[in-house]
């Protein structure tokens, strides 16, 4: 009875590390020099952001055709403008 147990209580130790192990590789992002993300399993354009030195920042974020630039300037100013050119 007891190595039943023990055969047991050894499986379980193992099925729990594997399922712990599988759930660590979910937290992982995209390498930096990949062109996408993975968000709800599906690729998303990343964004192209440049921050300067005084806390301002620019993106330009792709659509399709489209393309939206976000800014936010150094005293905290956001604007957001969108364009799209058609083939």
């Amino acid at each position: 009875m007891r190595t039943f147990v023990r055969a047991m209580l050894m499986v379980g130790a193992t099925a729990f590390g594997v399922t712990a192990a599988a759930g660590q590789g979910q937290n992982q992002s995209t390498p930096k020099n990949w062109s996408y993300e993975i968000r709800d399993g599906k690729r998303v354009p990343k964004a192209n952001r440049v921050t300067n030195a005084d806390g301002s920042w620019r993106e330009e974020v792709k659509q399709g055709n489209c393309v939206t630039v976000k800014e936010r300037s150094a005293s905290g100013e956001y604007k957001e403008t969108r364009q799209c050119n058609p083939t």
